[in-house]
């Protein structure tokens, strides 16, 4: 009997196949297991024990046994969902580092902590989208492509198109979150990334005012946020509105795109409509979603992507 995975999935007329993608070349990460509304991972050589709302699904390791494997678990604040504190079970330092070694030489030092909104500076399923930014700018014919990172987070593919020869500008609205970046940075023996914090939508208008143009654009857009100056981020209202803008600041003979989005609502066809209808040429497109897999084979959906280039 086959399984969902067995099976090809077509978009509309466009025959694109619908894609799942898994990192392949982590050696410090690994998902241990999922489910009961958690997930236990490993981050070098620390094990950690996470809310993850996807994982509605049974644990495959006996509740104990996670216990024990643990150094910290988080948890959660019953008024505010959204925050919460670590507890440690085993002697753990409040800031690590790991390694990521990708394709094409890709080598990435990224240091973590134990933050009160259960984030550690890290998504790992990104690492897809490291090795394709590697792979694009190793490939397209220009010379220090000019890279728009936005909602850029702690900057690991910020980081990761430096590395590969880009002019990056790195843009969050979370002035920590930026010093984070450059830690990152400077820990994976890089230099020169342009830094901003403002808020994404008034920074891509002025762009667009200047006729500045980018080879590559980034996008990992929240669900909900705020800016700087208290600037309302929803995803479902904006996020048409910010991809003709970046529409209009993309190069247009050499470029690439990729756009996440985590939202429990969205689907990869959703980001497909967005993109098409919204990007006059849409070259060597994939879509789909990206996602982690643990030691009994469970596989944990850990958001929607839409990418393209023109080499």
């Amino acid at each position: 009997m086959k399984s969902p995975f067995d099976y090809i999935f077509y978009f509309c007329d466009m025959k694109e196949t619908i894609l799942s993608l898994t990192p392949e070349h982590w050696e410090d990460y690994e998902l241990i297991d999922t489910g009961g509304f958690e997930k236990l991972e490993r981050f070098g050589q620390y094990i950690l024990s996470r809310p993850e709302p996807q994982a509605i699904w049974d644990k495959s390791i006996d509740e104990d046994s996670w216990r024990e494997m643990s150094h910290a678990h988080f948890h959660k604040e019953k008024n505010n969902p959204d925050k919460g504190q670590w507890k440690t079970f085993k002697k753990i330092p409040h800031n690590w580092q790991i390694q990521y070694k990708g394709n094409n030489k890709l080598d990435l030092k990224l240091n973590l902590a134990m933050t009160s909104f259960k984030h550690i500076g890290l998504f790992p399923e990104q690492a897809v989208n490291w090795d394709y930014i590697a792979d694009t700018i190793e490939k397209l014919p220009v010379k220090n492509p000019k890279v728009l990172n936005l909602f850029a987070y702690t900057g690991a593919a910020s980081v990761a198109a430096k590395a590969c020869g880009a002019e990056v500008t790195h843009l969050d609205s979370v002035k920590q979150v930026v010093t984070w970046s450059k830690h990152n940075m400077e820990s994976s023996g890089q230099e020169g990334i342009r830094w901003i914090v403002d808020d994404a939508m008034k920074f891509i208008k002025r762009e667009v005012r200047r006729g500045n143009k980018y080879h590559g654009i980034i996008l990992d857009p929240p669900a909900y946020g705020r800016g700087p100056d208290g600037e309302k981020w929803i995803l479902e209202e904006q996020i048409n509105e910010m991809l003709k803008l970046c529409a209009e600041l993309l190069e247009p003979d050499h470029h690439f795109l990729i756009l996440n989005m985590y939202s429990l609502s969205f689907s990869s066809i959703i980001a497909a409509n967005l993109i098409y209808s919204n990007f006059k040429e849409v070259q060597n497109a994939e879509h789909g979603e990206l996602f982690l897999v643990d030691r009994s084979e469970k596989k944990l959906p850990l958001g929607i992507f839409f990418r393209f280039r023109k080499l």
